[in-house]
This record gives C-alpha cells, sequence and structure tokens, in this order.
C-alpha cells in the first residue's frame, strides 16, 4: 500500500507516493514509453531489482557527480535519447538523487519543447526536500545551479528501501535539509525536531516521519510561491553559504552538511548583526554543530568561497541577498548585505570559533 501527498503546481497536480513495494514491484515504471535515467551508483546496488530496467533498450547509465550535472555533460545524454528516437509523447524516468533529477528534469523542460517525466528518489536529500517544488538547476562550467528550470513531475515514488544503502555522510547530508525546513517552519518545529535529532539516524519510522513531515512544510510555501518570487526564496536559507562551501571545498563537503554549516554561519552573523537573539543561534547552534561536526575541520578557502559567494544568482549587483533568522522569533527572511569588510571579519569570526 501507498500513501500520497498531492502537490498543485503550475502544470496541475503531481502525487508523490510513499510506496514500499516499489523495489519488488517495479512494473509500474515501465508503463507507457519510458527513457530511464539511472544512477550508475543506484544501478548497481540494486542490480537485481531493477533487473527490467536496466535491461531495458532505452535506459541511459550517469555517474552522478558534480560535473555531470552540467549544460557540457547533458548534451551527450540527450544526443542518446535522440538516438533512441524519443517522442513527445514518451516520458523520462529519473532514478537517483538530485543529481539526476536536475539533469531529468532540465532535459524534460526543453528537449522537443517538453516532455513528461517521472521521479524516483533514492538519497534522503531528494525523498525529504529536492523531490517536489518544481525545480531545476544545472551547472555551467564552474558556476553552480546558474541554469534550470521549473517543472514539475508528473509522479514520485518515495521508496524508504533506498535509504538502507546510503552512507552516513548521506544520511546527514538529508537529515541537513529536514533541519533547515524545520527551521523555516518556526521555533516550535525546530525544537521538537531537536528532541528527536538522535533518533533520526537509528529508528527509520522516526526519520520517515520527519521525512513526511519536511515535505508537507515545504508544500505550504512551493504551492503559495512556485516560481520563488516571493515567500518560497527563505528556502534558501543556509544554501547561499553552503553552495559556496561546496565550492571552495570541490564538494569534499555534501551538499545537505554544507547547507548546514551555512545555517549556523547565517545565524551567527545575524547575530553580529543585532538581527537576531544570541539565545536562538546558541539553541540552534548545538543541533546544527552535531550535524556538520565531523566536516567543522574541512579547510575551507575564504577567499574562495567568498567569491563563489557573489556569484549567487539571488544577488544584485552590488548586495549579497541572503537569508537570516531575524527577531524574537527567528523568523527566517531574506536580507540585503554589502559584501564589506565588516561581512568579512563577520565569516572568519565564524570559522574561528567553529574551529576553535
Amino acid at each position: 500500500m501507498s500513501e500520497q501527498l498531492v502537490i498543485q503546481s503550475h502544470r496541475g497536480p503531481y502525487t508523490v507516493a510513499f510506496d514500499d513495494t516499489l523495489l519488488s514491484d517495479p512494473v509500474r515504471l515501465l508503463e507507457g514509453e519510458p527513457h530511464f535515467l539511472i544512477d550508475a551508483n543506484v544501478a548497481r546496488l540494486y542490480e537485481a531489482d531493477l533487473h527490467a530496467i536496466l535491461d531495458h533498450p532505452n535506459t541511459i547509465i550517469i555517474e552522478a557527480t558534480e560535473e555531470n550535472k552540467s549544460i557540457e555533460e547533458t548534451i551527450p545524454v540527450i544526443e542518446r535519447l535522440v538516438l533512441n528516437k524519443v517522442r513527445r509523447d514518451h516520458t523520462l524516468v529519473a532514478i537517483g538523487g538530485g543529481i539526476i533529477q536536475d539533469i531529468t528534469c532540465f532535459i524534460a523542460s526543453t528537449l522537443l519543447r517538453g516532455l513528461p517525466w517521472r521521479f524516483v528518489p533514492t538519497t534522503l536529500l531528494a525523498q525529504a526536500d529536492s523531490c517536489i517544488g518544481s525545480k531545476s538547476s544545472i551547472n555551467l562550467g564552474a558556476t553552480k545551479n546558474i541554469l534550470g528550470t521549473f517543472n514539475p513531475p508528473q509522479d514520485i515514488f518515495i521508496h524508504a528501501g533506498f535509504l538502507e544503502t546510503l552512507e552516513d555522510k548521506d544520511i546527514q547530508s538529508g537529515v541537513g535539509e529536514i533541519v533547515k525546513v524545520h527551521a523555516i517552519d518556526g521555533i516550535a518545529a525546530f525544537d521538537r525536531l531537536a528532541t528527536d535529532f538522535d533518533r533520526l539516524f537509528d529508528d527509520r519510522a522516526v526519520l520517515l516521519r520527519y521525512v513526511r513531515a519536511a515535505l508537507l512544510i515545504k508544500q505550504r510555501f512551493i504551492e503559495q510561491d512556485e516560481f520563488d518570487r516571493g515567500i518560497r526564496n527563505i528556502f534558501n536559507y543556509g544554501h547561499s553559504f553552503g553552495h559556496a562551501i561546496e565550492s571552495a571545498t570541490h564538494y569534499a563537503v555534501p551538499h545537505g552538511i554544507a547547507v548546514a554549516i551555512g545555517m549556523d554561519m547565517a545565524n551567527y552573523i545575524a547575530e553580529k548583526r543585532g538581527l537576531l537573539p544570541v539565545e536562538h543561534y546558541h539553541r540552534m547552534h548545538s543541533v546544527l554543530r552535531k550535524n556538520y561536526g565531523k566536516y567543522a575541520s574541512t579547510p575551507i578557502p575564504l577567499d574562495v568561497m567568498l567569491s563563489a559567494l557573489m556569484k549567487d544568482k539571488k544577488n544584485t549587483s552590488t548586495m549579497l541577498r541572503l537569508i537570516f533568522p531575524v527577531g524574537d522569533q527567528a523568523a527566517i527572511q531574506r536580507v540585503p548585505v554589502l559584501p564589506d569588510k565588516v561581512f568579512r571579519s563577520q565569516c572568519v569570526e565564524f570559522f574561528a570559533e567553529v574551529n576553535g
């Protein structure tokens, strides 16, 4: 049996099914005229379960690396789809994490002026956050997530069994996004998750409960602002710093863990700028530090990080547009910040405190 969420989008409703039978019965993914784009690691780990899909003539295996999530490396995938005689009434099926999602969504938005697509998220990051919301983002050279579209899948199938083969760092990375979403929902939601934080790693039922909760929170915002022009901007909390940290470390810090560092950094700078009461910084710091602690000593070249931060697509020509918690309720808001010496010194102080 499966439970469903129904998400409203500009293309109509799409469903998220929590389905514990997908691996034992993947036949539904073979319906119609599918073209599969599959994470190579998932193909290796689940060769027996996915044999009917892996043997399909329209299956493309992709190594899920940041280098492959680029316009340059997406072109060969498009060429292969054309060679496989893809048509507008065919369906792309993404099986993998956020990288495979981004590649598939981008292609589905542009090839033949638009193709339907479905998504089987296999990482915690994708199951708890990126699978809904319609966005795709791919890289251009060294600039991360500069190209993209808004194009929701027709269907999303969440199968918890995929989590069993994830490394600890991948679970931590997904938890980083779950923490972010609950911080956005408010103090009570964050503190409730903080109470259960340790159980997220050793009780699968608790983790899945928070996956569903995170999607329900995000649903409220994306249905108000699907195209990211207003309130949905706050879901970039931790991401401007996080993406810059990923870039500066050549992705040595996994995405959701970089976002956890980014949230802590945003909180620290907000407190130093008088935007956030210090007790809120400390309240959230202990949870965020738990999540990124193993990566706290990873060298992050400040000048490289700041250079990457300046390239964030949300900035204006002169101001950084950062997301900070603000006020007595730690409400997540967008705040313009001048990238001056004061801001730089606050970044330096944060990293000194983290590594102190």
